[in-house]
């Protein structure tokens, strides 16, 4: 008797997606999430337009290596500042994880605001969610192709907008704008800009959840940073369970005819932007948007029976049945305290090293094809390449001075004016008598003031050689 073939199967790796049709929700969770979009949007589009002392406000000039960022001028010396602000972002991040979980993902990231702009245009052009179903499930037809057309022409048109405003932060947007004009943009402004509105439009309008739920690894680490005290979305099982559907009898009003209070009318599952049903506990798809909570309330409103069937609460409330006074007095557990300490100790560091900064920098480079040369009467005579940035935006004239070694003076002028944010390397030669200091090296140090300002000065220390 021959034995039985092996049976095959395939497994699949990747699901194929779902296409998501978010239902449109009014509450006090989406009033919310929409006053984030008008404030970052508002803030993102608005502030390359801003002029301050003659320019633009926030600039990073890449090409002349400055970052203007209102009266502050950052050189590429200056990159502690930057590494400084990133760890800053990130202990603010890891300390709102563990208090109110993935609110940075609901109200206030990129993918989820430009989502939400996406989806509103959606829906006013294609309609609300059954008539955008039935308008896909529809064979192509004239009216069909109107509505996609109009809906990708106005995605594109953000997108652009998009792309052309994050290359204005880099490029002066007065003179992008007239380049746009003209169609006169360099190479690199047009990759950019298209790239960026590329991205957006393909983010926002076709990817969406797909871009939380593959793409972004907060979503897969946010575990180590909650706990039970994390304020997340929760469903409340216990109130909320056996869920079924209420039912009339003859004449009567619907009645419950089992003990929960969900009525598993899926509301809470058509208003999700990922797709999710929460009532299945949390998820790493869940992105923290609160549009179910605004959803169950209303459904909630309209049964007759109390809100908060799916709330912001904590693993610990829900178990425990704890008050939200003594939800906030758990949110100050140490792990609170100490991202709180740990992050308040650098912002300050930060701001008062941004706010004490000197806008002058002063670097000493001297010539090394030259280790000390003799020249009339026995003197002595180094050269050196004074590197000077003059970081305000004021022009100052400087005077330089050396000092450590007796009779030591400079044989070159003393006196330098440098405009606003304008770097130089000013050579300068420097002389000590004859007899006068060691053989070999000698510490000696350079000074630059402001003539306009005593207390604007550096100093910096350099070598002087004496040959043997």
């Amino acid at each position: 008797m021959s034995e039985a073939a092996p049976e095959f199967s395939v497994i699949k790796m990747y699901a194929a997606r779902e296409e998501i049709y978010p239902r449109e929700i009014k509450g006090w969770y989406a009033n919310w999430r929409w006053v984030c979009v008008w404030l970052t949007q508002l803030v993102f589009y608005g502030l390359p337009w801003l002029s301050w002392n003659g320019r633009q406000a926030i600039l990073f000039d890449l090409g002349a290596r400055k970052f203007y960022i209102f009266g502050v001028v950052l050189w590429p010396q200056d990159f502690i500042y930057l590494a400084a602000l990133l760890i800053i972002c990130a202990y603010a991040l890891f300390l709102f994880t563990a208090v109110g979980g993935r609110l940075w993902c609901g109200y206030a990231c990129p993918q989820t605001v430009y989502t939400e702009i996406f989806m509103w245009m959606e829906r006013k052009i294609e309609g609300n969610r059954s008539a955008r179903m039935r308008l896909d499930r529809q064979p192509w037809s004239l009216e069909k192709l109107a509505r996609k057309s109009a809906k990708h022409a106005a995605w594109g048109a953000v997108a652009l907008w998009t792309g052309f405003t994050f290359v204005g932060y880099f490029t002066p947007i007065h003179i992008l704008w007239g380049a746009a004009g003209t169609l006169t943009l360099g190479p690199w402004e047009w990759f950019w800009v298209l790239f960026y509105a590329f991205a957006t439009y393909g983010n926002a309008g076709w990817m969406r959840e797909q871009v939380c739920k593959y793409m972004c690894p907060y979503a897969r680490f946010q575990s180590s940073m909650f706990d039970q005290d994390t304020l997340i979305i929760t469903y409340d099982q216990e109130r909320g369970e056996p869920r079924g559907a209420w039912k009339k009898s003859g004449s009567k009003p619907a009645q419950k005819t089992v003990q929960g209070d969900c009525i598993d009318c899926t509301m809470c599952v058509q208003v999700c932007p990922t797709g999710i049903d929460i009532r299945n506990g949390l998820q790493y798809d869940c992105i923290g948007c609160a549009a179910c909570i605004d959803a169950c309330d209303s459904v909630m409103d309209k049964v007759g029976t109390p809100r908060g069937l799916i709330r912001y609460a904590t693993d610990n409330a829900i178990k425990n049945h704890l008050s939200p006074r003594q939800i906030w007095q758990r949110a100050l557990r140490p792990r609170v305290l100490v991202y709180t300490g740990i992050l308040l100790l650098i912002v300050t560091a930060f701001l008062g090293s941004l706010v004490t900064r000197t806008p002058l920098k002063l670097d000493v480079i001297r010539d090394r094809g030259s280790m000390g040369r003799e020249v009339e009467d026995g003197i002595i005579e180094n050269v050196y390449r004074l590197q000077i940035m003059n970081t305000d935006e004021r022009v100052h004239r400087y005077r330089i001075s050396v000092s450590g070694i007796d009779s030591i003076t400079l044989a070159t002028p003393d006196i330098v004016e440098l405009k606003g944010t304008e770097a130089r390397a000013v050579p300068v030669r420097v002389r000590v008598a004859h007899g006068m200091g060691e053989k070999g090296s000698n510490r000696i140090m350079f000074k630059l003031e402001a003539l306009d300002d005593a207390a604007l000065q550096v100093k910096e220390n350099a070598v002087f050689f004496v040959p043997r």
